[in-house]
């Protein structure tokens, strides 16, 4: 059975600009978040005032992102906005993705403003324009117009996240999340990488295609969008 170790995933936002996104840091002492237009996540050593203090000075004015953690203290630099309860999922070892029967293209930069444009449709304001740059991500076109898409996002050393699913509302119902899903596991199989993902608790309707898949829930986790007052 696959798992996801409690040191890493408690907070796999620190782990993957520390190890496979190390290239994205923008760091200052115990604090450290991806670019602004990579992805809006940050993360801190530890829970601790001086720690968020620290990732203050990385956000420009009334700028928000998104911490992963249980509890934090509130210093009065920083406005904590919302939180949202989220699953970490994960393809057991003994799963074997299907063969493909549809056609997926890769996608790149030159399509960043369909995947921004298509996602905006499903969780606006997570994906960004470098986001694509975070890992492989894969389409499926109708018409040439991009109406599902997916791929990976935090990657921790063995274990990239699937992340940015989503089909056009005008497309559901057809298989198309699954079929791009099924795509990267059999890349992170061929490369003896473990599939892993997050979904919020809300939404009842991913989580059963997920577990449909065979993904299992390992743990839950808090993510907190917190925001410089200036």
């Amino acid at each position: 059975m696959t798992d996801l170790p409690e040191g890493l995933f408690a907070d796999p936002v620190w782990h993957a600009l520390h190890t496979r996104h190390r290239h994205f840091a923008i760091s200052t002492g115990n604090a450290c978040r991806y670019p602004a237009d990579v992805a809006p996540f940050a993360a801190v050593a530890a829970p601790t005032v001086a720690a968020l203090l620290q990732l203050h000075t990385l956000l420009v004015p009334k700028e928000s992102v998104w911490i992963a953690g249980k509890t934090y203290p509130h210093p009065p630099e920083l406005v904590f906005e919302e939180s949202l309860e989220r699953l970490q999922m994960v393809l057991p070892a003994e799963i074997t993705p299907p063969a493909p029967t549809i056609e997926i293209l890769p996608l790149s930069n030159a399509d960043a403003p369909e995947m921004v444009a298509l996602t905006t449709l499903a969780f606006p304001g997570f994906f960004r324009s470098r986001t694509c740059e975070m890992g492989t991500y894969y389409g499926i076109r109708s018409e040439g117009e991009l109406i599902a898409m997916g791929g990976e996002r935090l990657t921790i050393d063995g274990y990239p996240e699937i992340s940015g699913i989503c089909t056009h509302p005008a497309h559901r119902g057809n298989g198309y999340a699954a079929a791009i899903m099924w795509q990267l596991a059999r890349d992170h199989r061929r490369d003896r990488l473990i599939s892993w993902l997050h979904v919020s608790v809300a939404n009842s309707r991913a989580i059963e295609l997920y577990e449909r898949m065979g993904f299992r829930e390992v743990r839950r986790i808090m993510l907190h969008r917190i925001s410089r007052k200036q």
